[in-house]
């Protein structure tokens, strides 16, 4: 074929080959005929795998290059030509295992495509045949962009990483699409090494080894890696057909050929046809059997999460109706999970028909929709904008009203961080939520609208916010309070400081521990002054006895885990007014503690336990925390709070100071992954507290279950060859989180407990998919685990026992990857390979005293 190489390449910033047309390209003399053996190859493996092992294929020609036409300005506008193509594996491999052995270049591409790639085509910007298939016209681009290099011998490198999570966004074209935490997402580094040898202007070796690198930011073993290779030979030069005369590019490619059309120089993206793939239905009843309640802990149920999940981003509205209508009732919560983590135009349009928000019935499917709206990977307006629709219509639950609400708050948090804080619907619900809470005087509400905030985290909600931490209504403070926390200390503003110094010290009047204890978390985490510090210590000592003990545990942990206000805690310590025997030897049972859960090359993984009793022994509030930390990010992974009060009558204790008329409640919340979800109360009001309290059966109540998209990447690698890498990362979980208390009046005795279980996937493929020939590489990890926290309180006596308890078991974990090669004809190549092992289970370390105290409990109850 022939084309004009006048273009030099360039690499844009967002790391795809472009083209110049003002320079040099190679100098071809007249009546000349180039001879060039080319080849190009993908490979694709694992990083560290042998190329020997490689999944992928090589395609060799002649190329002939001769001048046709040149222009008398430009002189290196130049026409060229191509013959005898080759089709063959990139792995050695033995003769039964390799898919390509005695097959020619025409039983692979066909005889039409074989036919267009070997037909001239031609440029300024390039020039091809209207009916060529994109795959020819990208393979021609490939050998072009040999020929468009720097005219001098020797060698350049790029290099270019990426993370590809630094922000959520979904680019237009639906080339790529990125999942909004860095720690739960692909990380990518490409490189690329040209060598070329010129002699006397003409290029006699060209090397091209470009390398694309993509892994799972938690564990980076789970990757791969794609090869690519270009080749370019002279092996001589023979006497060619002489230049044709013409006055431009244009003119010339006109009396050669009147049918050729302009195509642009970055490559076409290539549309193929899955023969026998499974439609939705038939993927349905293949996965359904693994999506039972009873097999949500094992890993099969991830997996067959991310199958489905597949199957329903191709699927219509229709499609995706008719399986959720032919649904089992013990499957459709884990099918609602799927459908709505889809996250199409069809799957939306489909579960927003398909649920009846107006009636009460049905109401954990509409829960499980707004959850899994809630850790959407890519959030769209659109999703936005339904929810909107949806608070403002009739709701027939109020629980649904609420979490519609909270979630709304997600959802404007990811779609402002990916640059759409100004389109019509954010904007609107930004409005909505800022205003909220001063638009009603019911309680449930105004706490729906701080929960909201808490999830957007808009810098306009640090005043209302603010304004809410001294309220009146403890629940009203301990939601703002915590919803300040997870702000950047940057906006907490030295008035907002000082209005959480006036909660903490009491300046104004007089609030619930769990309240104060917040307001001191929050000014420890947000740049402390010498004076906050220095005030914070002077208050132990002067506080109600278990806040005494809970604030000193505090300071303890600060330094022991070395937090950021750990140097200026040690610079207030000392100045032994703040830092003596008696305001460091305070007794009691309240407790903070944080220590690693596991620490990899990847990830780090940390937890805390917080735990404030009331003085006569009853729980007031226990936060448990679990983060992870990968690349300088920082994930919340987890939080559990149980919040007790008012409990002082059931065992005819004083309560503390400001909490005499609190009313008697026990409730529990949780944050998962960065997302506030709504509430459970265990009981509210004396009578039924009473009721419930000889109606406990020590079941836990469930807090979150269901199957969530944690990771979620896509994104095509153009190859200078012109082959195009098509990426995808997935990562499922399914989770079951739940919480319960018990309180024995008989033993004197209660128990809280926090158990989190959860099977997790992840699967991440890169194939090369042409129309005549397909391979790849699929690498993933897998594992089950389960988390359990229990509190066991014995208050007959005082000082009363307490003993913490936190507990991980033994649990899997295996690693797979897979290769593949197939032909259209049906001949196909398949390995894979899988390591198991389990990691021992173990009870975290909590301090000596907590040890101390379980070993009292357990030997009496023995």
């Amino acid at each position: 074929f022939s084309f004009i190489a006048v273009c030099e390449r360039l690499r844009t910033s967002s790391g795809v080959p472009s083209f110049s047309c003002a320079s040099a390209g190679p100098q071809i003399d007249n009546d000349k005929l180039y001879k060039y053996s080319y080849s190009a190859e993908v490979g694709l493996n694992r990083p560290t795998g042998s190329t020997r092992g490689n999944a992928g294929f090589r395609i060799s020609s002649d190329v002939d290059i001769s001048l046709v036409w040149r222009n008398s300005e430009i002189q290196d506008e130049q026409l060229l030509r191509i013959s005898n193509v080759q089709v063959e594996s990139a792995g050695k491999r033995s003769r039964k295992h390799n898919i390509f052995q005695g097959s020619s270049a025409e039983s692979i591409l066909g005889k039409v495509r074989l036919e267009a790639l070997q037909r001239p085509f031609m440029v300024l910007w390039k020039m091809g045949k209207k009916a060529e298939p994109a795959t020819i016209k990208n393979l021609k681009r490939g050998v072009a962009s040999m020929l468009m290099m720097q005219l001098k011998s020797g060698k350049m490198l790029e290099v270019k990483s990426d993370n590809y999570n630094s922000q959520l966004k979904l680019m237009l074209q639906g080339n790529r699409w990125d999942l909004l935490h860095t720690v739960l997402g692909v990380s990518g580094k490409s490189a690329s090494e040209t060598v070329i040898t010129l002699e006397n202007g003409i290029i006699k070796s060209s090397d091209v080894e470009e390398t694309h690198t993509l892994s799972v930011n938690a564990h980076h073993k789970a990757a791969t890696k794609v090869l690519s290779r270009q080749s370019l030979t002279l092996k001589k030069i023979e006497v060619g057909p002489a230049e044709v005369a013409g006055k431009d590019a244009a003119s010339v490619v006109k009396s050669l050929d009147d049918k050729l059309m302009s195509v642009g120089v970055m490559g076409e993206k290539v549309k193929t046809k899955c023969k026998g793939c499974p439609n939705l239905m038939d993927t349905w009843k293949a996965v359904r059997s693994q999506l039972e309640l009873d097999s949500l802990s094992k890993a099969e149920a991830p997996k067959s999460f991310l199958m489905l999940l597949h199957s329903l981003r191709k699927a219509s509205k229709s499609e995706i109706l008719t399986v959720l209508r032919n649904c089992s009732k013990t499957v459709l919560p884990q099918l609602v999970d799927a459908v709505t983590s889809a996250q199409t135009p069809s799957s939306l349009a489909a579960i927003l028909e398909f649920l009846d928000f107006s009636k009460k019935e049905g109401l954990m499917l509409q829960e499980r929709f707004l959850y899994a709206c809630g850790f959407a990977s890519h959030p769209t307006e659109n999703m936005l904008h339904s929810l909107l629709e949806l608070s403002q219509g009739k709701i027939g639950s109020t629980d649904i009203k609420e979490s519609t609400v909270i979630i709304m708050g997600a959802l404007l948090r990811k779609l402002c961080l990916k640059g759409a804080c100004e389109v019509p619907t954010v904007v609107k619900v930004k409005e909505m939520l800022l205003a909220g809470p001063d638009s009603t005087q019911v309680e449930s509400e105004i706490q729906m609208y701080l929960l909201a905030l808490k999830n957007a985290l808009l810098p306009e909600g640090v005043p209302v916010l603010a304004k809410y931490a001294e309220s009146e209504v403890g629940a009203f403070s301990t939601i703002a309070i915590t919803a300040l926390q997870r702000y950047n200390p940057e906006l907490i503003t030295p008035e907002v400081k000082k209005m959480l110094n006036r909660i903490y010290h009491q300046n104004q009047r007089i609030y619930e521990k769990n309240v104060r204890a917040a307001a001191a978390d929050v000014i420890m985490s947000s740049s402390p002054s010498y004076m906050e510090v220095k005030n914070l210590l002077l208050s132990i000592g002067h506080l109600p006895h278990e806040m005494n003990k809970y604030m000193l545990s505090k300071v303890q942990d600060i330094l022991r885990f070395e937090m950021p206000a750990c140097k200026l805690v040690r610079q207030v310590m000392k100045d032994m007014v703040s830092h003596n025997y008696d305001r460091f030897s305070k007794t009691g049972s309240s407790s903070a503690f944080s220590g690693f859960m596991a620490r990899t090359a990847d990830v780090t993984c940390t937890y805390n336990l917080d735990i404030l009793y009331s003085g006569s022994g009853t729980l007031r509030r226990s936060n448990m925390n679990i983060y992870g930390q990968s690349n300088n990010a920082l994930l919340h992974g987890l939080q559990v709070t149980i919040e007790a009060q008012g409990l002082e009558s059931l065992i005819a204790a004083t309560p503390d100071e400001g909490e005499e008329d609190l009313e008697s409640f026990a409730g529990m919340s949780a944050l998962l992954f960065d997302v506030q979800l709504r509430p459970v109360t265990f009981f509210k009001g004396y009578s039924d507290l009473m009721s419930k309290m000889f109606s406990m059966s020590g079941d836990p109540i469930n807090v979150v279950k269901g199957l969530i998209l944690l990771t979620d990447h896509s994104q095509v690698i153009p190859l200078q060859s012109g082959l195009r890498a098509n990426a995808e990362f997935q990562g499922g979980l399914a989770i079951d989180i739940s919480g319960g208390m018990e309180i024995s009046l008989w033993y004197r005795e209660s128990k809280t407990s926090v158990n989190n279980r959860g099977a997790l996937v992840v699967i991440g493929n890169v194939t090369v998919d042409t129309d005549f020939v397909s391979a790849g590489v699929e690498v993933g990890f897998e594992t089950e685990a389960t988390l359990d926290f229990i509190t066991t309180v014995q208050f007959s006596e005082y000082p009363f026992l307490v003993c913490m308890q936190m507990d991980k078991t033994t649990f899997p974990f295996r690693e797979m990857v897979s290769k593949q090669e197939k032909l259209p004809s049906g001949q196909t190549f398949f390995s894979k390979k899988s390591r198991d092992q389990l990691v021992p289970g173990s009870e975290f370390p909590l301090h000596q005293e907590n040890s101390n105290m379980c070993k009292k409990v357990f030997e009496q109850a023995w």
